[in-house]
C-alpha cells in the first residue's frame, strides 16, 4: 500500500508540475495556481508517507 502511495504522490507531483508550466506558458494564472495545488497535494502525501515509515522502523 505504501508504495502506490508513494507513486501517487509522484505522479501528482508531476502532474502539478506540468500544468503550472502550462499555466504559466500561455499566461493563465488559474492553470498555473491548480497546478501548485496539485504539486502541494503531492508533497503532502508524500510527507504522510514518510513519517508512516518512519513510525514503522
Amino acid at each position: 500500500m505504501a508504495k502506490d502511495q508513494k507513486g501517487k504522490a509522484k505522479k501528482e507531483q508531476a502532474k502539478g508540475k506540468a500544468k503550472e508550466a502550462m499555466g504559466r506558458a500561455v499566461g493563465n494564472e488559474r492553470v498555473e495556481a491548480e497546478g501548485r495545488m496539485g504539486q502541494s497535494k503531492g508533497d503532502a502525501r508524500q510527507a504522510k508517507e514518510k513519517t508512516k515509515d518512519t513510525f514503522k522502523h
